[in-house]
């Protein structure tokens, strides 16, 4: 393989098990698939920079807004629940 072709197997890898862990109804679950899929934006961006990939780094920037963006609700909704680490 050429350059960084082996970072799409990992990226991959970290996508599934990131959608796996982003469907569980436990939030903390949630927040490792946030996580997770933040990873693999990173990823995915890095094997579509060095390959000139540009509209899947373009993809993985606005995927990464709304992992972001997930993330929030998911912690405000922990707040809301009153499953907030304690401080």
């Amino acid at each position: 393989m050429d350059g960084l072709d082996w970072l799409q197997w990992p990226a991959m890898a970290v996508t599934v098990a990131a959608t796996w862990f982003t469907a569980s109804g436990n939030s903390r679950r949630r927040k490792l698939g946030f996580a997770g899929f933040l990873l693999s934006n990173a990823l995915w961006m890095a094997w579509g920079w060095v390959d000139q990939a540009w509209a899947l780094v373009c993809l993985q920037l606005c995927l990464a807004a709304l992992n972001i963006r997930g993330a929030g609700k998911n912690a405000r909704q922990e707040k809301a629940d009153g499953l907030e680490a304690p401080s």
